[in-house]
């Protein structure tokens, strides 16, 4: 067979065990989906009216419209900690040994770890958008393109991030160093412009919230689904997803291809 359909079948293999993973041991997706969701509660209900006092002089409701495109972005970098987990333990239990001694193609076990975790960041983020309609985000303005744009914007920033969090877990020794490597993935929306502006913060930290990959993606997706100034933000996200794909592909390979010792 030659390398382009055997990639590509045993990409989906890789694919189809990995999602049967998932779902077979839900605990590990539900317990980081559970993170992004409370957040959002916590942020509406408890200090919804306070917060929406500084941004949007007391409206709730616009509040909730700002609050949701960071949490999404949130939902994100929670759900790849799972990958790096994940990797991390095929790497200890030595099933990543065994297919290097088989007659497959190589990249395909990595492909089929990036696929199915950008398939659950997806899934993740629909459903946590879903609670955010639920309890009153509305997006009224956005046209057919713009939500089609917004699609492909978290899909990539899911793929950026998956190969950085595979790199992670195979440099980890094992599935709890992974998770704790990958906790910067849930720290970084934390103190970006997911929650409050940048101009808001002092002005020692705001360098930090503005020269980081998840905001200018949150105020990406914030001009796409509100319709707010995304100014050179969409440029600047997209080189950060190619220089992170980039990056985490190169680091993944070289650490799948090194000889076990």
């Amino acid at each position: 067979m030659s390398t382009l359909p055997l990639a590509v079948r045993n990409s989906s293999t890789m694919l189809r065990r990995n999602l049967l993973h998932a779902r077979r041991y839900p605990s590990l997706t539900l317990n980081l989906l559970l993170t992004p969701v409370m957040l959002l509660l916590l942020f509406v209900y408890i200090f919804g009216d306070t917060m929406s006092a500084g941004i949007s002089g007391g409206d709730r409701s616009a509040y909730i419209a700002y609050l949701v495109p960071g949490i999404l972005l949130m939902t994100i970098g929670s759900t790849v900690v799972g990958t790096a987990v994940s990797v991390s333990t095929d790497m200890t239990e030595g099933i990543i040994a065994r297919f290097r001694t088989m007659a497959i193609h190589r990249g395909s076990v990595l492909f089929g770890h990036v696929a199915g975790s950008v398939l659950q960041a997806v899934i993740s983020v629909v459903l946590v958008g879903a609670v955010g309609v639920a309890i009153g985000f509305r997006s009224t303005d956005a046209t057919a393109l713009e939500w089609l744009a917004a699609l492909g914007l978290l899909a990539l920033v899911s793929l950026a991030f998956t190969w950085i969090a595979v790199g992670m877990g195979m440099g980890s020794p094992t599935a709890e160093a992974a998770g704790n490597n990958a906790m910067p993935l849930i720290l970084l929306p934390l103190i970006s412009s997911a929650f409050t502006p940048v101009d808001s913060m002092p002005g020692w930290f705001q360098p930090i919230a503005e020269y980081q990959p998840f905001t200018p993606a949150i105020e990406t997706l914030r001009g796409l689904l509100l319709g707010t100034e995304i100014g050179n933000n969409g440029w600047l996200t997209l080189a950060w997803c190619l220089v992170l794909t980039a990056l985490g592909y190169r680091w993944s390979k070289a650490q799948f291809d090194r000889d076990p010792k």
